[in-house]
């Protein structure tokens, strides 16, 4: 039990700033039950952002409340992933042989710089555009399943790193907890397509990364959880679920 409410703490730690949690300790024998609460930590946040959609059309205009829920959900990952999507853009525009060197370097290139704020707009625009917010925790949700899926089945490039740990101790009866509850949600919420989509995201990501470097690396999970994100949000306003 106490190994179960660490990793829920690393996980919520990593993925957030809560500052109670802020503590990354690597224990051995934690860092899979962490990443079983990727999408439950995922799925809280997306929650907190929907209730404060909610509260906050009681107060301003829905544009400025769709302002205010996109800086919060920024501003409570920490922009974690919004890093790992500016790596991996910058890791696009150079060779190969030199893109993971680049990818982590700790000063953005001008490349992932511009196609950050692209996507900022992008992703921004949307959550103004979006009609359904009841569905922003399923959203999270998909989009940080993904990443332990991909944790999961596909190779990390690095041997050090959260990732390496989280990869070696993921076993398959967490993961099958972490499929077990997304799923019902998934099914509480009736996002069949939501789900299929974010595996289609995942598919094609998939195909990708492991053609151009043979696996994932951190930043590549922030970039596949970004652009899941991003294309869920659209899919929603298209009205497609």
């Amino acid at each position: 039990m106490k190994k179960l409410f660490q990793g829920f703490a690393l996980a919520v730690s990593m993925l957030s700033i809560v500052p109670f949690f802020k503590v990354h300790d690597f224990y051995k024998g934690i860092n899979g039950y962490a990443v079983m609460f990727y999408p439950f930590v995922g799925f809280l946040l997306g929650s907190f952002l929907y209730v404060a959609f909610v509260f906050l059309t009681l107060i301003f205009p829905p544009l400025h409340v769709s302002i205010i829920v996109f800086s919060l959900w920024v501003l409570l990952t920490g922009a974690l992933h919004l890093d790992g999507l500016s790596d991996t853009i910058d890791g696009l525009f150079v060779d190969r042989k030199r893109a993971l060197e680049v990818m982590k370097d700790p000063h953005n290139g001008g490349m992932g710089m511009t196609f950050s704020i692209v996507f900022l707009l992008l992703k921004a625009s949307s959550v103004v555009a979006i009609n359904a917010s009841y569905l922003l925790p399923v959203i999270l949700l998909l989009s940080r399943l993904e990443a332990v899926l991909e944790i999961y089945f596909y190779p990390y490039i690095s041997k050090n790193g959260m990732g390496s740990l989280a990869k070696k101790e993921l076993t398959q009866k967490e993961l099958l907890v972490t499929f077990g509850y997304s799923f019902i949600i998934v099914v509480l919420f009736g996002s069949y397509t939501l789900m299929f989509t974010a595996l289609l995201v995942m598919f094609v990501i998939k195909s990708f990364f492991m053609k151009r470097y043979g696996g994932f690396t951190g930043d590549i999970y922030g970039f596949s959880i970004e652009i899941t994100e991003l294309v869920l949000l659209n899919v929603v306003i298209l009205g497609l679920v």
